[in-house]
């Protein structure tokens, strides 16, 4: 039937300019014999190559001639608006009724025939339905709120005063504990002093198989645990972690017993194959030189 409508529009109807291509949109949609169509402004700027708002004020003009019917009890695919062309459903009345009575039937030919109502159940097939809610667009816009609701309980989230009205009284966010843990650490580890540190089996295991064990003896691993104490003592308490690190690095520049008697000094140097680094052999050489008999003796 869209054909019927589409040669009405081209044959009978006033409209020019866009309004024309507008109507000829909406009529190459129409179903059947009911003229009924459905179109969205959308759609109809992209087939008619126009702006939304040209396409809404030829809908305006269509409206005013009576060509063009606004059927705002009903929603078509999409929710899309849907229309229906009057003098194009008379003029395919009109012509059913003449080819009846070529037919043989008994109509009058000068007989007005009374507008016939929409058939829904045709119109269902072409996705055109009944709108829910027809006679009230305020109430289509904002429906009522129900008296219980996801609205009514999350109001919290639109407040921007008290952002931490949760948290508890005790803990480090409160404002009145001092937060010392988060001065050496980001992860809130606890914290203790050189003294209080004790060498974990971790620790323990890594300076065996290290080799200091071995190189220093248990008394000389025993000794220069203490001088990394008494050195640390002084120092801000840290996580076990950095005391770890600390003593680990004490122990690896730390000289055995059978060496000469340097403190522990950290520094860059890197130690040789023989346990020594350059500068502790620089001072052993210098100290045997000086033991040396230089034929002045008394």
């Amino acid at each position: 039937m869209s054909s019927e409508a589409r040669d009405w529009v081209w044959e009978h109807s006033s409209s020019r300019g866009a309004a024309r291509l507008v109507l000829l949109s909406i009529a190459d949609r129409v179903a059947d014999e009911q003229c009924v169509s459905w179109a969205s402004l959308s759609s109809l700027a992209k087939r008619t190559r126009a702006s939304v708002s040209t396409v809404r004020e030829a809908i305006g003009r269509l409206l005013l001639a009576g060509e063009l019917e606004q059927l705002d009890d009903l929603v078509g695919p999409q929710r899309s608006t849907v229309y229906r062309l009057p003098l194009a459903a008379e003029a395919v009345a009109q012509a059913l009724r003449q080819q009846q009575e070529a037919d043989g039937a008994t109509a009058v030919a000068d007989e007005p025939a009374a507008p016939a109502a929409l058939r829904l159940s045709v119109l269902r097939r072409y996705g055109i339905r009944q709108r829910e809610v027809p006679e009230s667009p305020a109430r289509v816009r904002k429906p009522a709120v129900p008296e219980t609701g996801r609205s009514r309980r999350k109001p919290a989230p639109r407040r921007a005063g008290n952002r931490h009205r949760d948290v508890p009284a005790t803990g480090t966010q409160n404002r009145s504990e001092p937060n010392l843990n988060r001065r050496y650490s980001s992860s809130g580890a606890a914290v203790t002093s050189a003294t209080e540190w004790q060498v974990d089996p971790a620790t323990h295991t890594w300076a065996r198989q290290q080799g200091h064990l071995d190189r220093l003896g248990a008394q000389g691993l025993h000794a220069a645990d203490a001088k990394w104490r008494a050195h640390r003592a002084g120092h801000a308490p840290r996580p076990a972690e950095a005391w770890a690190a600390d003593w680990r690095s004490w122990i690896t520049r730390e000289h055995a017993p059978n060496r000469p008697n340097l403190y522990a000094v950290p520094g860059k140097n890197t130690t040789s194959s023989s346990g020594m680094t350059r500068a502790e052999k620089h001072t052993a050489a210098l100290l045997a030189a000086l033991d040396e008999p230089t034929g002045t003796e008394g």
